[in-house]
């Protein structure tokens, strides 16, 4: 198995956190997020790791990882960042945002998991809402699951929590059968230079939960993998204090250890 990090953005909500720096390589608890990640999938047995750059990619020098780079990062999204690793996906790979860090036991769990395309969801999402909002109303898109245990729809900005039981993470494995669906579905939409169905982005634009809900309006089938907390996003300056917070005052085994 493969592992592929998409680290091209650039993180501008992290404000002085990351400033000249990717998202990724902003330090919490004295490593940078991408290290986090590295040593969670070395640790679970995944030696061939990628990592997608863009902005400020010169900061991203971590020995024994394979580099593709987005040029166009500044306007283009997490889908084209994906694509320009085309030449990796051709089996199985488990795809990471930059942006998140996460515990060995959801490591163990995508590696462990043979579902042709599964999607790392989080049950006990609104924990971890209260401490990053003081709410559950901040920050909301859909995710369902059926009764079948199939996630039937995903991304679609929301404005109550009402019936969201999941929270999409940005963790995401396929097989290789589950990757070339991806990669027809991308080629097709690129030769019509289609808009994606659930955000309306231009094709350039589109995000991850833009191709997994068209792979699922297709027919494909799309499983949940399902975690209890055990992982944290970057997104804001917020998010990063916060941690900080959480850090300090409980110790590292609650964040992801």
């Amino acid at each position: 198995m493969k592992a592929i990090i998409l680290a091209a953005g650039m993180g501008t909500r992290m404000g002085k956190y990351a400033k000249e720096i990717p998202k990724g390589m902003v330090s919490f608890n004295g490593k940078p997020l991408l290290q986090w990640q590295i040593e969670r999938l070395r640790a679970v047995g995944i030696s061939d790791i990628s990592i997608v750059t863009g902005y400020e990619a010169r900061a991203i020098t971590f020995p024994g990882i394979t580099y593709y780079h987005n040029s166009n990062y500044a306007v283009t999204n997490m889908v084209e960042s994906l694509m320009c690793a085309q030449r990796a996906l051709h089996d199985d790979v488990l795809i990471s945002y930059a942006d998140i860090i996460y515990d060995l036991k959801l490591a163990k769990l995508m590696v462990e998991s043979h579902f042709d395309i599964g999607v790392a969801v989080d049950e006990l999402w609104r924990d971890y809402w209260m401490m990053r909002y003081g709410g559950t109303e901040t920050d909301l898109e859909t995710l369902t699951v059926s009764d079948n245990d199939r996630i039937v729809e995903l991304g679609r900005p929301v404005n109550s929590s009402e019936g969201i039981h999941h929270r999409y993470i940005g963790l995401i494995k396929f097989s290789a059968l589950g990757i070339n669906k991806a990669i027809e579905l991308y080629n097709k939409k690129k030769v019509k230079n289609e808009s994606w169905i659930q955000s309306g982005k231009s094709f350039a634009q589109g995000y991850m939960t833009d191709l997994l809900d068209e792979l699922i309006g297709d027919g494909n089938v799309v499983r949940p993998i399902v975690t209890r907390n055990g992982w944290l996003e970057f997104d804001t300056v917020r998010d990063y204090e916060m941690a900080a917070e959480m850090l300090a005052i409980r110790g590292n085994r609650s964040i992801v250890s």
